[in-house]
């Protein structure tokens, strides 16, 4: 899975764009970025990075990211998607 697809997965699926930043981070939602060692899903509150992920590639990172959005789309809306 790439960014473009997780957008496009996250919108298909009524993912309010308030909870999550695609490229970059933005406070108080679930991030994901490229960086120059791989790429990192966290959580972003003040500046800082909080339950900070590494992964070495793009796919990895994004299926985390996607996880990450279910748990809290469930948490939220009791609303879910399959795995």
């Amino acid at each position: 899975m790439t960014v473009q697809e997780l957008s496009t997965f996250l919108k298909e699926h009524l993912v309010p764009a308030k909870f999550y930043k695609i490229g970059g981070s933005h406070n108080n939602r679930i991030c994901i970025e490229q960086t120059e060692d791989g790429w990192e899903v966290f959580f972003s509150e003040k500046k800082e990075k909080v339950g900070l992920m590494r992964y070495e590639d793009e796919n990895s990172a994004c299926m985390s990211m996607k996880n990450e959005m279910r748990k809290l789309m469930e948490s939220v809306y009791g609303l879910t998607w399959a795995r």
